[in-house]
């Protein structure tokens, strides 16, 4: 009689049908969350909690209220890392969020690279955190290019830590706050450069994006960054 042939089994293999099983559930998660996405998100969660912090302190608290009456947009910047303490110079990532003026909604978040930040003498090398004011549409506009140099054809000071600020007698285009060892400060940035981050929009929105689509058509959406635009959507309240 001819006896049938049958595939060896994983047990006479030796590996176990639960491992087996294990691995293509874990190869399977791996495919269908692409890494690039995972840390674009955790870019936008660190921005959320640095706003969540500003918002928070009594000494910019209702200064970011009246700054919602006049501003374009807000750059956020969840992370500056420091260089050398002789030259001050740092960089980091960051997501600009633009306020439609007919609506009050807030856009989809774009993302950018921040180098060679110079700050002032005031913090140091020790900053951790930043929120910069978009006051201008000048300053919102220098945005849409690829890139940018601060302080290059555009105006950029350190934002009023007063608590009531006069609108009426600011004229930078852009206004930047800064956070350093649980202290919040203003302080201008010299020499530094802003460029969009095409990788990361293009991970985040899945497909090459400009800044305009993102900011002024809204062409891309990610659910993620929910929870960013409706905590910063509370400050108009």
């Amino acid at each position: 009689m001819k006896r049938e042939q049958t595939q060896p089994s994983n047990r006479r293999l030796g590996v176990p049908a639960s491992a087996t099983l294990i691995t293509l559930i874990v190869l399977a998660a791996s495919a269908a969350r692409p890494a690039d996405v995972s840390k674009e998100q955790q870019l936008v969660d660190n921005a959320r909690a640095t706003w969540e912090r500003f918002a928070a302190s009594p000494v910019l608290s209702s200064e970011l209220r009246d700054w919602f009456r006049v501003s374009k947009g807000f750059f956020i910047v969840p992370r500056i890392i420091r260089g050398t303490a002789v030259f001050g110079v740092a960089g980091g990532r960051g997501v600009l969020l633009v306020r439609d003026e007919k609506t009050d909604e807030w856009s989809q978040p774009a993302f950018y690279t921040v180098r060679s930040l110079s700050f002032g003498v005031q913090v140091g090398g020790d900053v951790s955190e930043a929120v910069v004011v978009v006051r201008s549409q000048k300053g919102l506009e220098q945005f849409y290019g690829s890139q940018f140099k601060l302080g290059m054809n555009i105006g950029v000071a350190a934002g009023p830590t007063g608590g009531e600020i006069a609108l009426g007698g600011l004229t930078a285009d852009l206004f930047v706050y800064t956070r350093a060892k649980g202290a919040f400060v203003g302080t201008a940035l010299g020499g530094g450069r802003i460029a969009v981050a095409e990788k990361a929009n293009h991970a985040y929105y899945g497909r090459p994006v400009k800044p305009t689509e993102i900011l002024v058509t809204g062409n891309v959406s990610n659910p993620g960054a929910q929870g960013l635009r409706d905590l910063v959507t509370q400050g108009m309240r």
